[in-house]
């Protein structure tokens, strides 16, 4: 279980890569800007948040193991906290968020997040079988 703050590193970071670069990619393809949206933004902080997250919630899983999901919930909340402070203020004003915009945050969002239920899954499983 010691490996799995190393797995979930560079899971979500080799992920996050490989995405950005496919988005980056289609963005070409379909001749729109490549470095609007706040997307390199986007996608280090779904990177970092998702890591502190995830490792908060490794660290204390064993003071905290019964308190795991509302904490998991917890650093969900702060994602879109986030989003709500940093990216929708920007994706809004002009009156309209656009799909370019919308995806901007949330394909590294969703990246993120599966991962994150993965790891941690796999976490608490563990936890359960001490």
């Amino acid at each position: 279980m010691a490996k799995l703050p190393l797995n979930f590193s560079l899971a979500l970071l080799s992920s996050l890569i490989l995405a950005f670069c496919i988005h980056l990619g289609i963005l070409n393809t379909l001749n729109l800007p490549l470095w609007g949206n706040l997307i390199v933004l986007s996608y280090l902080l779904n990177f970092v948040l998702a890591l502190a997250i995830f490792l908060g919630l490794y660290f204390l899983r064993n003071r905290l193991g019964n308190s795991m999901g509302f904490l998991f919930m917890a650093g969900s909340l702060l994602k879109f906290v986030v989003f709500f402070l940093v990216f929708y203020p920007v994706y809004k004003s002009d009156g309209t968020t656009q799909g370019i915009e919308f995806a901007a945050f949330f394909v590294p969002y969703a990246i993120a997040l599966v991962l994150e239920t993965y790891f941690t899954s796999k976490m608490l499983k563990n936890l359960g079988g001490k």
